[in-house]
């Protein structure tokens, strides 16, 4: 006898959708989420779990308190600042323990950092809102102050843009003469701008230095103090904080007062859009920016994505908010998923394309450790609690019951895996006293045992290298509804996977 059996696909994408109705987001936005907990929209398509982080150095950076300051310099070499006593003191590392670089004159705040080559050496500059400015010699791994100039004492933000430094401190935008970070000397070029506004961060983009405030952008042109420009891009919206700018995927991204901004160049030359890119989220980065004033951000460039961080010291570590976005396109926020990130906790964070073309990430907290992102499969040895969750769809009609039967599953594997899968109906109303929830299943890998090289588990003579992996996973589930939702979860330190796809097959019922 023919089924009746319908198939319905669901296609994991969208990311993390907050500014839908129940129902609408079902219908419109098939594949989006409501949870998407430790789980990052994948431009190769679907949602993967996030990779882990471990310690960038077994030992703790010397000191006291929070780690005020991270930079990766190269492959494998960091710096980080420190509390030691009554002053900030500068720490390198190049994974076996941490050498003193020296201190400054008293305990600094945060520290934000820039590097640049203007043709004799990689060097970083360090800027800590209260000191003279740091500058970092990677040649001779030496550290010195800049204090020919007592007005460059306690520059909060650094830039380097057409081969000139710019500090900024309260409404003055301090410059070097071009060429020399060292020479601030009026007659060599150097000099200062008041920007009539309190400045809150700084970015080179393009052929400009963006400059914000925290009701205005700016933007300076031209490459000396003879044709330096300084125009308007908006006097109605700035940036909160300096630590939530980067650029991404040709934009810049920056947390504003009515959420994470994009500010990106048009077709228009001199133009600029400005767009919310978080309003998929609205309520979402409400609450997270009312959660905190610290923050700090990392753009993943291989990813071409943001991740912003919520930082609160009482918090453990397992309960650290954050969130994440994909672009999907090269400007503008049409093609944008997001997602959030739960257990890094960061007060501080960098990211680099280092000498091997390796994309080198770190962050660092109160706990005195610098810890490498995007390594391994567990939070410094705790599980990732990953959490899928779809709206309810309602199928086809909203207001007829569904028999569902099966659901399959298309899931990449990096190894073996045990995550929990369950299914949800109509809405799960308190007042509805005969609907029953079925109970969770289990999705496990099945297929050839896969070994990794250099793993601890694996054995040369007797663990197969290269074997295939099932990405193909039936599960018979049971119940009807009027509207469904699907939620898989996993928390474990098992490797990462991709949830690519699902099918649901189905019968429909009578109209009631």
């Amino acid at each position: 006898m023919a089924t009746n059996w319908q198939t319905f696909p669901i296609e994991f994408k969208g990311g993390l959708i907050s500014n839908m109705s129940p129902l609408q987001q079902g219908i419109n936005a098939i594949g989006s989420a409501t949870i998407l907990q430790n789980f990052e929209p994948a431009r190769s398509g679907g949602y993967a779990k996030l990779r882990g982080y471990n310690k960038a150095d077994s030992a703790e950076v010397p000191g006291t308190g929070r780690v005020i300051g991270v930079k990766v310099v190269n492959d494998a070499e960091f710096i980080a600042a420190r509390s030691n006593g009554s002053v900030t003191e500068y720490h390198r590392s190049t994974g076996a323990g941490w050498t003193s670089l020296g201190t400054a004159a008293v305990l600094g705040e945060k520290v934000r950092s820039e590097d640049f080559n203007f043709g004799t050496g990689n060097f970083v500059f360090f800027v800590d809102g209260v000191n003279y400015p740091a500058l970092y010699d990677d040649t001779l791994n030496t550290l010195s102050f800049i204090s020919s100039n007592p007005d460059l004492e306690g520059v909060e933000q650094v830039a380097v843009f057409k081969n000139t430094v710019f500090f900024s401190k309260g409404s003055n935008l301090y410059f070097s003469a071009p060429g020399d970070a060292q020479d601030y000397s009026a007659a060599n070029g150097g000099g200062v701008i008041n920007v009539s506004h309190t400045i809150t961060g700084l970015i080179s983009f393009r052929d400009q230095l963006i400059i914000f405030s925290r009701n205005n952008i700016q933007r300076l042109t031209g490459s000396s103090i003879s044709d330096f420009q300084l125009k308007a891009i908006t006097e109605s919206i700035g940036c909160l904080d300096p630590d939530t700018i980067q650029e991404v995927g040709g934009d810049i991204m920056y947390m504003s007062p009515d959420g994470i901004r994009l500010l990106g160049a048009t077709d228009r030359i001199g133009d600029f859009a400005l767009e919310v890119a978080s309003d998929p989220i609205a309520d979402d980065v409400y609450n997270f920016a009312q959660s905190t004033s610290n923050f700090c951000s990392i753009v993943i460039r291989e990813k071409a994505q943001y991740r912003i961080f919520a930082y609160t010291e009482s918090e453990q570590k397992k309960v650290a908010r954050g969130l994440l976005v994909t672009k999907f396109s090269d400007q503008g926020t049409g093609n944008l998923a997001w997602g959030e990130t739960s257990g890094i906790k960061a007060f501080v964070a960098d990211s680099k394309y280092v000498s091997n073309y390796s994309e080198i990430i770190i962050f660092a907290n109160e706990d005195g450790y610098v810890y490498q992102m995007e390594q391994g499969a567990d939070f410094d040895g705790q599980p990732i609690e990953a959490i899928y969750e779809s709206p309810y769809m309602p199928v086809s009609d909203p207001q007829v019951r569904k028999t569902f039967y099966k659901l399959t599953t298309y899931i990449d594997p990096q190894g073996s895996f045990d995550i929990d899968l369950a299914v949800k109906y109509d809405f799960t109303r308190l007042n509805n006293q005969n609907l029953i929830q079925p109970a969770a299943t289990t999705i496990t890998s099945t297929g050839t045992a896969v070994s990794f090289f250099g793993a601890v588990t694996a054995i040369f003579g007797t663990s197969t290298y290269g074997g295939e992996l099932d990405k193909v996973y039936q599960n018979q589930i049971i119940g009807s509804g009027k509207t469904i939702a699907i939620r898989i979860e996993d928390n474990s330190t098992n490797p990462p996977f991709t949830l690519d796809t699902a099918l649901l097959e189905y019968t429909q019922n009578d109209r009631q």
